[in-house]
C-alpha cells in the first residue's frame, strides 16, 4: 500500500499521500491513521483518535442493541383428543405469552389412525383462534407438516393507535356539530332581524 487517500476526523479530504507521510501527519496531530475503505483505489484512511473511535462504535452498537425488540416463538401442543381442562390450561399459557409480546405456535400432533381425523385438529385451532381473538392475530394459517398441524399467532397490533383514531374522529364530529349549531343560531338571528319593521319618528 504505497499510497492512500487521507480523510481528516472532521471529514475534510486530504490529497493522496504516501503511506509513510500519512502516518507521520497523523502522529503530528497526536492521532492514528485508520484504514476505513481498503477496497477503494487508492485505499482510504482516516486520521482519528482510534481509542475514541472504538468507544463511539461500541456505544453505537449497544444503543442499537437496546432498540432491538426480541420476539420469541413459544409453543403449545395439543392432541386431537385433548380434553377441555388441558385445552384451557394451554390456552391460558398462550394468552400470557401473547400478552407479554411473544409469538405462539399452536401444534396438533397426530399419531397412527389419528391422521384420518385431521378435522379434529382443525377444530381445536379454530377454537383457539376465537379464544385468543382479543390479544392475537393469525400470522400463519393452519398447515400440515408431516404428522403435525400448526398455526402461528402474533400479538395484536395497532390497538392503541386505532383507539386514538376513533377518539380523534369523535372530537372532529363534535366540533363539526358545534359549528353547525352556531351557524344555525346565526341564521335564525339574521331572519329575526329582517322581519322587524323599522321604527318611524
Amino acid at each position: 500500500m504505497p499510497q492512500v487517500r487521507v480523510v481528516a476526523e472532521d471529514g475534510e479530504e486530504f490529497r493522496v499521500m504516501d503511506t509513510r507521510d500519512a502516518i507521520r501527519a497523523a502522529r503530528e496531530k497526536g492521532m492514528d491513521l485508520v484504514e476505513v475503505a481498503p477496497n477503494a483505489e487508492p485505499p482510504v484512511c482516516k486520521i482519528i483518535d482510534y481509542g475514541k473511535y472504538q468507544y463511539l462504535a461500541k456505544k453505537k452498537a449497544n444503543e442499537a442493541k437496546k432498540k432491538q425488540v426480541v420476539i420469541t416463538v413459544k409453543e403449545v401442543k395439543f392432541r386431537p383428543g385433548t380434553d377441555e381442562h388441558d385445552y384451557s390450561y394451554r390456552m391460558k399459557h398462550a394468552r400470557e405469552w401473547l400478552t407479554g409480546g411473544d409469538k405462539v405456535k399452536a401444534t396438533i400432533w397426530f399419531r397412527g389412525r389419528e391422521m384420518t381425523h385431521r378435522e379434529l385438529g382443525a377444530r381445536i385451532l379454530e377454537k383457539l383462534e376465537k379464544d385468543l381473538l382479543d390479544v392475537a392475530e393469525v400470522e400463519m394459517r393452519p398447515r400440515m407438516e408431516g404428522n403435525q398441524m400448526f398455526t402461528i399467532f402474533e400479538p395484536k397490533r395497532h390497538k392503541k393507535a386505532e383507539g386514538g383514531k376513533q377518539e380523534a374522529d369523535g372530537r372532529r364530529r363534535e366540533a363539526a356539530g358545534a359549528r353547525q349549531d352556531a351557524g344555525g343560531a346565526n341564521e335564525a338571528a339574521t331572519t329575526a332581524d329582517s322581519n322587524q319593521k323599522p321604527s318611524s319618528f
